[in-house]
């Protein structure tokens, strides 16, 4: 189907092509103007954008090299090869003699261009220029050089996600310390299990944060977070709820505006490639979250291959992504300045106080990529928005989609009610690299159900039990690995310093390959499906089931709101139990357990029919907003949850727990 024609209503089929690229789109896409430069310039013939994967896996150098030339990074090359391999995947160099300054990337571009356009639930609207946040950032440096922060400090942010949490990171930047911010719900044991590893010599804190229309006092628990910490850093305090003195209420706090206070002149000290920046951490739904370290210029690098080729920002685009300052898509969205965008920021509830309050947001501030879940799109769909249809989305060339997989009636649902001429693009990656390991391709067509393909420079596989490639076989489910290695693979693991946990995190199971504990699947037409974690992933009766396709089929019947499903270890094999959230009105009697028994059955297979179906109030989720799969599972088991500070709604474990249907 062509972009110019609408897609009607209804569930599209598996693999069903929604949408396909003008030729005029496909002539301006930035990755077509990368891909006949370098063939013109190397005298080689790349045909289409799949000959351009290929290359950029098979001379890894020259495409890394290339990107930076083409992408416009600023900073010395220096000598020598752009990848000097080692002895695994994990040892490989990047530009080892190459220095740069993150912070200059980002704060580059004209004075009077719109650098943030920040908003809230509420309505408030702010705005800085380049010209302001560089002029902020600066100031914040200056702060941190008088308060002796020296290259790889670390600077904390218990934030949300406001400017003031962008120009803390690019303050830190500057100065080469390395930033680590979490969300302000976050509770005091998340934060100090997170920020405690790390000993931050300045904290960023608010003192509270709005959502849903309430207002959540976060200055007492600041105290204990204060005291919780290895060493007592420089605490300022963004106002967000209140006028009040800080220091009245936390002795020792400074108002953040002291932090901005004086005048200085931007500073860029150029860094190695290496240099650390960012400190994020894994779910920790299986224990004390592990702190992962990550390399600036590799970072900058992937980001800019990943926002200007495969998601086609342009300088001036308004570039949106529903995320907090605790979930990794907040560094996508920050880097986005890079290729000179506009970052939109958005604080608060996605449904509040409208469901189509982010629509709105959309329309009013003309954004051209758009960032969400497949959950807010579910939702949305259950909700019965159709903002295609009383909102003008004209300007948004690029839904982007990540959380969860994206099912065929998702994509559906975006070309039937959000707009049937925009490039839907699912994307999947991790905090572990800080990015994307498959993702869109704007000149090529979206089919449903399907990720568009692997990250260029990344050769990305789908394996069996022994290791051996299915990428040429179409539908049959492996583990997702990729064979070699990319720049934005993190430094290590806080702490850890021979790299024995870094390595057996990721290249343990497959050795040479880094795996990622994503199950998987390609298509015929060159995409990939993600079918959920693979460490969550159902063997019942010794089929590998993927929790995503049961999600998929459950929660498209009206009466169920959400669903979450386990394999309960059960008199010497496993079954599948699956827990249902239902929809108001409704309860779980005989009727609607068969209805969902012969969905699964007929749908999917009957492997994938569950032995028990319970129905919950809640379920519980990490700040992220993914299925806490394995807390369910441990808990259902009677093992401890290694950290339930991780979880936004750890209460919602109670409605698991001791289950009288689970004990037969």
């Amino acid at each position: 189907m062509t972009s110019d024609a609408r897609i009607e209503a209804g569930a599209p089929g598996f693999g069903e092509q929604l949408w396909a690229p003008s030729p005029e789109r496909i002539a301006r896409a930035a990755i077509t103007v990368f891909r006949l430069g370098v063939a013109s310039d190397r005298g080689m013939d790349l045909p289409d954008t799949r000959s351009l994967h290929a290359w950029s896996v098979a001379d890894p150098g020259s495409f890394w090299d290339e990107s930076w030339t083409r992408l416009g990074l600023i900073g010395h090359r220096g000598d020598g090869p752009a990848v000097v391999a080692g002895e695994s995947p994990a040892d490989t160099a990047f530009f080892p003699g190459a220095t740069l300054n993150v912070a200059e990337n980002l704060l580059r571009g004209p004075d009077d261009d719109l650098a943030i356009l920040a908003t809230d639930e509420a309505g408030a609207r702010r705005t800085l220029t380049r010209a302001e946040l560089r002029a902020q950032a600066a100031s914040f440096a200056a702060t941190l050089r008088r308060l002796g922060v020296q290259p790889g400090d670390r600077v904390a942010a218990w934030l949300p996600n406001v400017p003031e949490t962008v120009v803390a990171f690019l303050g830190a930047a500057m100065v080469g310390a390395v930033f680590s911010s979490a969300s302000p719900d976050f509770g005091v044991s998340g934060v100090l299990d997170r920020f405690g590893q790390i000993a931050p010599k300045v904290l960023v804190a608010a003192d509270g944060y709005r959502y849903a229309g309430r207002a959540h006092d976060r200055l007492a628990r600041l105290g204990e977070v204060i005291e919780g910490l290895p060493e007592q850093p420089t605490t300022f305090v963004v106002r967000i709820l209140s006028t009040a003195d800080v220091a009245a209420h936390l002795p020792g706090a400074r108002p953040w505006a002291e932090a901005i206070a004086q005048p200085a002149a931007p500073q860029f000290p150029p860094l190695p490639f290496d240099h650390p920046l960012f400190v994020l951490y894994s779910s920790g739904t299986t224990g004390v979250p592990k702190a992962i370290v990550h390399r600036g210029g590799g970072v900058l690098l992937k980001h800019l291959v990943e926002h200007q080729l495969h998601c086609d920002i342009r300088p001036g685009d308004r570039v949106f992504y529903y995320t907090t300052c605790g979930w990794m898509m907040w560094n996508w969205l920050v880097t986005a300045l890079a290729s000179g965008a506009t970052i939109v920021l958005y604080d608060g509830s996605p449904m509040h106080p409208r469901p189509d309050v982010l629509f709105d947001l959309a329309q009013r501030e003309q954004v051209t990529l758009f960032g969400t879940s497949a959950k807010f799109l579910d939702a949305s769909a259950k909700a019965g928005l159709a903002p295609g249809l009383d909102h003008d989305l004209g300007g948004v060339r690029t839904i982007t989609s990540t959380g969860s997989p994206l099912s065929p009636e998702g994509f559906g649902y975006v070309y039937a009610a959000i707009s049937p001429d925009v490039h839907l693009a699912s994307i999947s990656g991790g905090t572990d690299i800080v990015g994307c390991f498959v993702l869109g391709d704007p000149t090529r067509p979206v089919h449903a159900g399907e990720i568009q393909g692997p990250a260029l420079g990344l050769d990305v596989d789908v394996v069996d039990a022994g290791g051996a490639s299915l990428r040429a076989r179409p539908g049959v489910r492996g583990d997702l690995v990729c064979r070699n290695s990319f720049p934005s693979m993190p430094l290590g693991f806080w702490g850890d310093r021979t790299g024995a946990r870094y390595r057996a995190a990721y290249f343990e199971r497959f050795p040479g390959m880094w795996t990622q504990g994503d199950f998987a699947s390609t298509t015929a037409h060159g995409g990939l499906v993600i079918h959920g974690r693979s460490d969550a992933t159902l063997n019942a009766g010794g089929v590998r089931i993927g929790t995503a396709e049961i999600y998929r089929q459950v929660e498209a019947l009206p009466e169920v709101r959400e669903s979450l499903a386990i394999g309960q270890e059960w008199d010497g094999d496993t079954r599948i139990v699956l827990f249902v959230v239902l929809a108001e009105g409704h309860v779980l009697d005989d009727a609607l357990t068969a209805t969902i028994r012969t969905r699964l059955r007929e749908s999917c297979s009957p492997r994938h029919v569950p032995a028990r179906i319970v129905a919950v109030p809640d379920l519980p989720r990490t700040r992220s907003g993914k299925l806490a799969e394995l807390a369910v599972r441990d808990v259902v088991h009677g093992r401890p949850v290694g950290n339930a500070e991780a979880l936004a709604n750890p209460e919602a474990l109670d409605h698991v727990r001791d289950c009288p249907e689970l004990a037969r």
